[in-house]
């Protein structure tokens, strides 16, 4: 059985042909991308590798990108994508964990080997899996090389999802949508965190309709009564109280595209505080995704939500937003733009984000947050689950 690649071979072209104008504006002849999620986006390589250093390299003068990793995960170069043979390279296996070597010492061998080894070079420095030894290796290696950061140029390049990424996007809404569902009906007095967790996993990866989801980029998060006076916290062996707040940050991912979505319940009668911030979220919500169409800056859309906010005695000084789209751990959000104060960028249709509207205070906090996608009207939802502050009697 064939592995069902999630694109037509001429998407991944107008894809690296996009990166290639967007190089030579920046003044580069070579791209090396670690980011596994741009690994992905310009050649389709899907494998769980990113923990050893691998690559996609782009030369402006060269037609197809060149993969570059571990030999046992070269195989998973030619199932996943439509690269030719002879554009898949596989370093020495030796040079996994060696102490002195490296394997970017052979990627400069064969850079070097095309006649690359002057080029100016843009490299990933701010990617998750762009080590600094790997760093030093390339630039040792290529000395002749004018090597720079490339400053996010593919993530920027994914901004603007496509409508074949559109359809993964809305998909990974439909999952996140029941997995919420799903876990907010099992918050009972008695429960363990680790049993919501535990569940979350298995509506995640189950799907719908036939439709599987994939590891999301962050894991469950989880956070009851004080806890959730902060954002990241995860679960623990605690059992839900028989009166408390609980916030739960839940993803979910189809072929790597993730939805991100936040929802706060109370068990039993909440106080009038907590009831009092979800309404005000709420309202600056839904404000901001109205506002959210195209040709608005940004930072408009966290004006709306912020001026909400105020208006009613809270605060946020932490952004309100961020891109989202294909994506691999550690992080779910693209790195580039994010809604908040001064942030210029200019919406466009197609481009997706998480609009996280947490607040959180000294002691408790609240989040019912939304992906949504900018349409003509303003922000479309990406999920549908109700926007209210859920109470378990």
């Amino acid at each position: 059985m064939n592995y069902d690649k999630p694109f037509l071979p001429a998407e991944f072209r107008r894809r690296v042909q996009d990166v290639k104008q967007r190089m030579e504006r920046a003044g580069f002849d070579l791209l090396i991308c670690q980011d596994p999620a741009n690994m992905s986006w310009l050649t389709g390589f899907d494998s769980w590798s990113f923990y050893t250093p691998q690559a996609v390299v782009v030369h402006l003068n060269h037609d197809m990108p060149i993969w570059f990793g571990r030999p046992i995960d070269s195989k998973s170069a030619h199932i996943t994508t439509d690269l030719p043979a002879e554009n898949i390279i596989s370093f020495s296996e030796k040079l996994v964990h060696h102490p002195e070597l490296h394997p970017f010492d052979e990627l400069c061998q064969l850079i070097k080997s095309h006649g690359w080894g002057s080029d100016r070079i843009g490299v990933e420095l701010d990617a998750h899996y762009y080590t600094a030894r790997a760093h030093q290796h390339l630039v040792s290696g290529l000395p002749n090389a004018k090597i720079v950061d490339s400053r996010e140029l593919v993530n920027w390049a994914r901004l603007v999802k496509s409508e074949a990424e559109l359809v993964y996007m809305r998909e990974a809404g439909r999952i996140i949508t029941n997995t919420m569902q799903d876990a907010i009906a099992r918050l009972k007095p008695g429960v363990t965190q680790y049993e919501i967790a535990a569940e979350v996993y298995r509506s995640q990866i189950i799907g719908i309709d036939g439709k599987y989801g994939d590891y999301t980029s962050l894991c469950p998060l989880i956070q009851v009564g004080q806890g959730t006076s902060t954002p990241h916290l995860t679960w623990s062996d605690e059992k839900l109280p028989t009166s408390g707040l609980i916030v739960m940050e839940l993803g979910a991912a189809r072929r790597h595209y993730h939805t991100p979505l936040t929802r706060t319940v109370h068990i039993g009668k909440p106080p009038a505080e907590v009831s009092r911030l979800a309404k005000v979220i709420i309202e600056g919500g839904d404000a901001a995704l109205e506002s959210a169409k195209p040709g608005v800056a940004t930072e408009e859309v966290a004006a709306v939500f912020q001026k909400v906010l105020q208006r009613n005695g809270y605060s946020k000084d932490s952004r309100v937003g961020y891109s989202i789209g294909i994506n691999y751990p550690p992080d779910w959000g693209e790195r580039t733009v994010s809604i908040r104060s001064g942030e210029t960028t200019v919406l466009q249709e197609g481009m997706c984000f998480h609009f996280q509207s947490g607040v959180w205070l000294d002691d408790f906090g609240a989040a019912i947050s939304e992906p949504f996608v900018v349409a003509e009207k303003g922000g479309q939802r990406l999920s549908n689950v109700d926007r209210r502050l859920f109470i378990v009697e």
